[in-house]
């Protein structure tokens, strides 16, 4: 299911594709507001509800879409975030991070050029996840001797 998403009349500057399971579909619409105020499109690809769900298929549904070059961004929520990521991080040219802090977020896009935030719904608060998603998405990736070991991450 792929939905379209934006805040007000003025075109999206970029989109992020978003996906959570149940657990985290309660913090995914919320994310979805924040995202439409950094005038950003949405793709939600799912759920829907608070109803039980398999957290893989939203993790493959949103790490496809980045990793085919559709959006540069994704972001799951699932309860802790860890099977979010564990999952999107099976997909090539993604590079999905667990972050729980701002200077965790910030970290991994200067040094890793992360593109998949996961984020545990049971573990961080809302305004926090706000932050974090603030600060994934503003943070730009330092290149230098980073894209070197970035490089050395895809395995042939």
């Amino acid at each position: 299911m792929l939905h379209s998403w934006v805040v007000g009349s003025r075109a999206p500057s970029f989109t992020v594709a978003i996906g959570a399971d149940h657990a985290g579909f309660p913090l995914k619409e919320h994310l979805k507001r924040v995202l439409g105020e950094l005038g950003a499109g949405v793709e939600d690809l799912g759920t829907g509800s608070e109803e039980s769900t398999d957290y893989p298929d939203y993790a493959h549904a949103v790490s496809s879409t980045v990793s085919e070059g559709k959006v540069r961004f994704g972001v799951l929520v699932c309860g802790s975030g860890v099977g979010m990521s564990i999952a999107a991080n099976r997909h090539p040219a993604v590079r999905a991070a667990l972050c729980t802090d701002s200077y965790t977020a910030r970290l991994c896009r200067e040094h890793n050029d992360a593109n998949i935030l996961c984020l545990g719904a049971r573990v961080v608060g809302v305004g926090l996840a706000e932050e974090i998603l603030r600060v994934f998405l503003t943070t730009s990736f330092e290149g230098g001797r980073h894209q070197r070991r970035v490089g050395k991450i895809e395995l042939q």
